[in-house]
C-alpha cells in the first residue's frame, strides 16, 4: 500500500512539471515566435539564426500580387521569395535611395549637368550636278548648213577659242557682200558732194552692225573691210573650256536661226544638290563650311560651301534641297555622281545641357535621374531642345552643376521600382507599388539573361516577341512572351527565327525591358 501511494505521487508531480513547462514555454515564446514552423503550419517559417528572413513572396512576372506563404502562379512558376533588408528604403517623397554595394553592382555613373556649345554634324546624301553658270550654248542666229565639223563627239574636252564647227548661209554672204559694196561706195565718194558720202557711210555701218549682230568674228569682219573678200564659211568657236556635254550638229544638216548646235560646260567647280530633312532644315545657313564624300574616292574628301537653302520642299522625300558649291581640280567629280555631305549644325553658343543617355523617355513624359547624395536619386521630369550627337539641350527641370546618371539609370529604375517616385511628381507616390528589390531579390544583380529565338517584331511599338528558354535567375520555364527595348537601336538587323542572346531587366511592374541583344 505504502509503495502504490509513493507511485501515484511520483506520476502527479511529472505530470505537473510538463504541463508547467509548456506553460512557461508558452509565456516565454508567444504565438507565430517559435523558432521552427510546426509542419503544415502557414505563414513565412522563421530562419534560423544567422539566415535571413522571408517578409513574403512575390508574383514572378512582376505582377503586383503576393503571398504570405510559398505557391505557384497559373503558369506554374514558384512565387519568388523577399527577405528582410530588401523592403523599400526611401527618401523624402518623390526620392529613391539605394544601397551603396547595389549602387556599385550596378555600375552607375553620373555626369555634371553643364554649359556646352551643341555643335553637330547633319549627314545627307546629294548629287554632283554642273555649275549651271557655266552651262554654255552655241547656236547660230541665222539660217544655214553645216559646212565642217571640228570637234565631232560628245565628252570630248576643248579650249577656249578652239573651233567647233563651220556653216555655210546664202543669208551670211549676201550680208557680207552687202557691207564691201558699201566700204568700196564710201572710199569711192570721199571726194563727191557730202550727201553722198554720207549716205554711203551710213549704209556700211547699217551692213556692219549687221555682221556683229549674227557674231561674226571681228578678225573676219577686219578682213572683209580691209579686202573686200567675202569668205563662204564661217567657223563658230568654244566660248568657253570645258568638255562637250551636248552636241546635235551633224556634218551636212540644216539649221534654223536659235537651234542649239553644241553644249560646253566648264567641270572646273561643280555643285552638290544635298537633300537635308525637313527637321534639321532650321540649322542650314549660307556659308557653312560642307565636308563631302564619294565613294569613288574613299579615300578623300572634298570641302565645300552652302550656297543656297532652296524655298522648296519635296514631298515624297520631306527633304529640302541645299546647294554646295566646290572646286574640282582634275575633273574628279563627275555629273550624277552620289555624294555623302556632312553639314555642321547647332548654335556655337553654350546651352545647358546632360548626356543623351542620361535620358529616360516613356513616351509620355521625359525624366532624367540625380544623384542627391550618396546612394540618393531624384527623378526630375525635363523638357528638351536640340540634339547634338551626344548631348541634349535642358530647357526645364535641372540646374548647372547638378549630377546626372548617365550610365545604368534604367538599371536603376528596375532595381528601385522606379515607377512609384515618378508618380510622385504628381501626387500620387507609390500606391501599390512592391517593394525595394522585389523586382530582383532572386538574383544576384538586376540583370538577368536568356537565350532563344526571335518570334516576332514590332518596331513601332519598341516590343520583340522571344521564344526563350528557362531563366534560371527569376526560375522561369520555357516560354514564348514579349519584351520591351531599352533603345529602338536594339531592334536593328533582328528578324524572326535568328537566335540571340539577351539581357533584361524589370523596369517596373511586369514590365520586362531588354538592355542588351546579340546575334549567336
Amino acid at each position: 500500500m505504502k509503495n502504490t501511494t509513493v507511485l501515484a505521487l511520483a506520476l502527479a508531480m511529472a505530470v505537473a512539471g510538463t504541463v508547467g513547462g509548456r506553460w512557461w514555454e508558452a509565456r516565454q515564446h508567444p504565438a507565430g515566435a517559435s523558432t521552427a514552423a510546426a509542419p503544415g503550419a502557414s505563414g513565412p517559417a522563421t530562419p534560423a539564426s544567422g539566415e535571413r528572413r522571408i517578409l513574403y513572396y512575390r508574383n514572378p512576372m512582376g505582377l503586383p500580387d503576393t503571398s504570405a506563404t510559398p505557391k505557384k502562379d497559373p503558369m506554374g512558376m514558384d512565387y519568388l521569395p523577399v527577405y528582410e533588408g530588401e523592403e523599400a528604403d526611401r527618401g523624402s517623397a518623390g526620392q529613391v535611395r539605394i544601397s551603396a554595394d547595389k549602387v556599385q553592382k550596378l555600375g552607375v555613373r553620373v555626369e555634371a549637368v553643364a554649359l556646352r556649345p551643341l555643335a553637330r554634324t547633319v549627314r545627307a546624301s546629294g548629287r554632283v550636278e554642273p555649275d549651271e553658270r557655266r552651262v554654255y550654248t552655241v547656236t547660230a542666229k541665222f539660217e544655214g548648213y553645216v559646212e565642217r565639223l571640228h570637234v565631232n563627239a560628245t565628252g570630248q574636252p576643248v579650249g577656249r577659242g578652239q573651233p567647233l564647227f563651220e556653216v555655210y548661209s546664202p543669208e551670211l554672204v549676201s550680208a557680207q557682200r552687202e557691207y564691201a559694196i558699201a566700204v568700196q561706195g564710201m572710199r569711192s565718194l570721199a571726194t563727191a558732194g557730202s550727201d553722198a558720202a554720207a549716205g554711203m557711210k551710213q549704209l556700211a555701218e547699217s551692213s556692219l552692225a549687221r555682221l556683229r549682230n549674227w557674231d561674226l568674228p571681228p578678225d573676219q569682219v577686219e578682213a572683209l573691210a580691209r579686202t573686200g573678200e567675202v569668205r563662204r564659211t564661217v567657223t563658230f568657236r568654244s566660248p568657253v573650256g570645258g568638255i562637250v556635254t551636248e552636241k546635235k550638229a551633224v556634218q551636212g544638216m540644216r539649221f534654223s536661226a536659235g537651234e542649239m548646235l553644241y553644249q560646253v560646260t566648264d567641270l572646273g567647280a561643280v555643285w552638290v544638290i544635298a537633300d537635308v530633312f525637313e527637321q534639321d532644315i532650321a540649322a542650314m545657313r549660307p556659308g557653312a563650311r560642307a565636308a563631302v564624300r564619294i565613294n569613288a574616292y574613299p579615300e578623300r574628301t572634298f570641302p565645300g560651301t552652302v550656297t543656297y537653302v532652296y524655298p522648296t520642299l519635296k514631298a515624297e522625300t520631306r527633304t529640302v534641297p541645299v546647294r554646295i558649291e566646290l572646286a574640282n581640280p582634275g575633273q574628279l567629280l563627275k555629273p550624277a555622281m552620289f555624294a555623302q555631305v556632312e553639314l555642321p549644325a547647332g548654335d556655337p553658343r553654350p546651352v545647358l545641357t546632360v548626356p543623351d543617355s542620361a535620358v529616360i523617355d516613356s513616351g509620355t513624359r521625359t525624366v532624367v535621374l540625380v544623384q542627391l547624395g550618396e546612394g540618393r536619386f531624384e527623378p526630375r521630369e525635363v523638357k528638351l531642345g536640340a540634339r547634338s550627337a551626344a548631348y541634349v539641350q535642358v530647357l526645364e527641370g535641372l540646374r548647372e552643376g547638378e549630377q546626372a546618371v548617365v550610365a545604368a539609370n534604367f538599371l536603376i529604375d528596375a532595381e528601385s521600382n522606379l515607377k512609384a517616385a515618378v508618380h510622385s511628381l504628381g501626387g500620387h507616390a507609390g500606391h501599390g507599388v512592391p517593394a525595394l528589390g522585389a523586382a530582383s531579390a532572386s538574383a544576384p544583380a538586376a540583370g538577368h539573361k536568356g537565350q532563344g529565338s526571335v518570334d516576332g517584331i514590332d518596331a513601332k511599338a519598341g516590343t520583340v516577341s522571344l521564344k526563350h528558354g528557362p531563366i534560371a535567375s527569376l526560375k522561369w520555364p520555357a516560354m514564348t512572351m514579349e519584351f520591351r527595348v531599352a533603345n529602338e537601336s536594339l531592334l536593328r538587323g533582328l528578324r524572326p527565327g535568328i537566335q540571340v542572346d539577351f539581357e533584361f531587366v524589370e523596369r517596373q511592374q511586369g514590365e520586362w525591358v531588354i538592355t542588351s541583344i546579340t546575334h549567336r
